[in-house]
């Protein structure tokens, strides 16, 4: 495994600053580079993350993206990699409080990438998001050349971050891939992640309190496994990019290219934990997608693909929130 992620840059170990780290999917991504044998520094400022999230081995500092001090971090380390996974990755956030959204998503983006400019960063990996970017697609699976009509402030800050970085591999030279993810579950998932439902319903499931389903349930998601994603993340760290000038040649979806509806999704958790319990219908959500479901092409010719099915991660999962849940008699 590790051989398969080593990349072009296998030589020797890299300085990588995971941000977001202490998150669900950061934590898991700064895990994958420790055991690369990469040296590790993690920011977050622990609004969502959880300090028991940082694997051992990394240096963590407890700081925001858009923390002046970032510049010094950089300089004194002179990271060879930015992991770039904090950011406000609320849609209904987003749509309430749109200046928070930029604030984080654009202002704190931007603090990043001057501070690793001036260090000498060579290239960034920047988690934009397959599921906002390109609206309500007419072409599911998604390719990444699809037209992007963001529908949320959040779309919008997660597109605008990918065009700054465009900009900055153009006029100052630092590398940079795109990923956009899909809907990503697994161990330490926030229940008010974007896959949350994951962990909503595994709650209810153990509670045995009903299931809450928004409009009709056929509703469709693309669910990635996190340790998947970490893999894509260990992937396109290192390996060689052409010279290209569009936007879209710098971006990978990270997916597994099926839909799974929340009622099927429902279904497997059910199978998975052996537990059933009762379902109620509720009115739709007010912008809320029909469909997503991402091509995942463009990186598996470059050697990535879900190694997960989505039933055995459901049963990872459900069995990593079990033995954390306290259960009703």
């Amino acid at each position: 495994m590790h051989q398969e992620n080593a990349g072009a840059e296998g030589q020797r170990p890299r300085r990588v600053l995971v941000t977001g780290g202490a998150g669900f999917i950061g934590s898991h991504v700064a895990e994958g580079y420790l055991a690369r044998g990469d040296e590790v520094w993690i920011v977050d400022d622990l609004s969502s993350g959880r300090r028991e999230n940082v694997p051992e081995g990394a240096s963590f500092h407890e700081m925001s993206i858009e923390d002046p001090e970032l510049v010094d971090l950089c300089r004194e380390v002179r990271f060879d990699l930015v992991n770039h996974h904090a950011a406000q990755i609320d849609v209904r956030v987003s749509v309430a409080d749109p200046q928070k959204d930029a604030r984080i998503n654009v202002m704190g983006l931007l603090n990043l990438l001057e501070a690793a400019r001036r260090s000498g960063t060579r290239r960034v990996v920047y988690v934009s998001s397959g599921g906002v970017v390109y609206g309500e697609p007419h072409e599911r699976p998604t390719p990444e050349v699809y037209p992007k009509r963001p529908l949320s402030p959040y779309g919008v800050s997660k597109l605008a971050g990918e065009f700054y970085l465009n900009y900055y591999r153009e006029v100052h030279g630092m590398d940079y891939v795109a990923l956009r993810y899909s809907n990503v579950y697994g161990p330490r998932q926030d229940p008010h992640g974007e896959a949350g439902v994951v962990a909503i319903f595994s709650n209810r499931l153990l509670s045995g309190e009903e299931i809450h389903i928004f409009g009709d349930g056929e509703q469709t998601r693309d669910y990635v496994f996190v340790k998947d994603v970490v893999q894509a993340n260990l992937r396109v760290s290192g390996m060689s990019l052409p010279e290209t000038v569009g936007l879209d040649d710098r971006a990978f979806n990270v997916a597994t290219g099926r839909g799974t509806s929340v009622n099927r999704l429902a279904d497997l958790l059910e199978a998975a934990s052996g537990r059933r319990t009762a379902r109620s219908f509720q009115a739709p959500r007010k912008g809320e997608l029909r469909h997503s479901t991402l091509d995942i092409t463009r990186l598996s010719a470059r050697g990535w693909s879900p190694r997960h099915s989505l039933k055995d991660g459901l049963r990872e999962t459900f069995e990593y929130i079990a033995a954390r849940t306290p259960v009703r008699s």
